[in-house]
């Protein structure tokens, strides 16, 4: 059995091939937010810039013993301020990734999506789950689990495009998007085959671009080939899918957390569709998941400044 965290090594490998990617961290004001920045920055993916109550920040290090001397601090004066500025440097082109401290999620995302001084793009926020299950070969990407709870199918568009590009950044020349529902045909009084259908089409029409979609596929189908040929499906995507898709947030958070807690699975958590990418860890995550949620973001950003000079020349 290849061994766990496998997955998450080879993404933080590739890291060390790139200069170190400035980090606005708002608000590190706890052991865990702190130590996971520190831990980042001594294997050369982050340079962070620290952005909260200095005294605050600078207690934390000392009591836990992590050496933040070689970090820019920014003194902010709480946990808002501490976003909002974060946010800024961002604006200012003087950090190339945006982190969450020890502050809540939605006081970080307010200040992201705040019209006049957010990082909002023409593209739809979204959340995508990178998780290393040890029975798979690849990692896969799971989403939305964590932001668009009721998404549309119009926002579905951005969520899949979304993954998609993310799957390239971490290597996937064309990723296999299973667009999941409880089923694998379509079935007119349930809403999400119906818009499976449709997202599979719009690829077709290169509405969506980048990935190899099918849908709607159960999950069973789309991540075990021997279902998928047991079902006699057809499909380039069944038992091979590299993106899940889930309908809602609900079932795509109690997806991810059921590869957590009943198959031994890590979860390393990015957001996609800002200017940058947004790092999101938990205090409940492992060193390793916080380091493979830095290094995820750190090659997305990699990738967006290749396509950036790209398009510029």
């Amino acid at each position: 059995m290849e061994r766990k965290h496998e997955k998450y090594e080879q993404l933080i490998a590739r890291c060390k091939a790139l200069a170190p990617a400035a980090t606005a961290v708002a608000h590190p004001c706890d052991e865990s937010s702190l130590r996971g920045v520190v831990e980042a920055a001594e294997i050369g993916i982050l340079q962070p810039i620290l952005v909260g109550p200095r005294g605050k920040i600078e207690a934390v290090a000392a009591q836990f013993g992590l050496d933040i001397s070689r970090f820019e601090l920014v003194d902010a004066p709480h946990s808002q301020a501490s976003a909002e500025m974060a946010v800024q440097l961002v604006r200012e082109g003087k950090a190339a990734l945006l982190m969450k401290g020890s502050l809540h999620t939605d006081e970080l995302m307010a200040a992201v999506v705040r019209s006049a001084t957010g990082l909002r793009t023409a593209r739809r926020i979204s959340h995508a789950f990178i998780m290393d299950v040890p029975s798979l070969d690849r990692a896969i990407i799971i989403t939305d689990a964590a932001i668009n709870i009721i998404p549309t199918l119009k926002d579905k568009v951005h969520i899949v495009q979304n993954a998609i590009d993310l799957a390239h950044a971490l290597g996937f020349a064309e990723p296999k998007v299973a667009i999941l529902s409880a089923m694998e045909t379509v079935n007119p009084d349930i809403p999400s085959t119906v818009e499976a259908a449709a997202l599979c089409k719009m690829a077709d029409r290169k509405q969506i671009t980048g990935g190899i979609l099918d849908g709607p596929l159960a999950l069973d189908n789309a991540i075990n080939l021997k279902a998928a040929q047991i079902k006699k499906i057809d499909s380039p995507v069944a038992g091979v899918a590299d993106i899940l898709v889930a309908p809602d947030l609900e079932s795509g958070n109690m997806l991810a957390k059921s590869l957590t807690f009943l198959a031994g699975a890590d979860a390393a958590g990015i957001v996609l569709g800002a200017r940058v990418p947004i790092i999101l860890t938990s205090r409940a995550d492992s060193v390793m998941t916080r380091l493979a949620s830095c290094a995820v973001a750190a090659l997305v950003a990699e990738a967006n400044r290749v396509n950036s000079s790209q398009v510029g020349v």
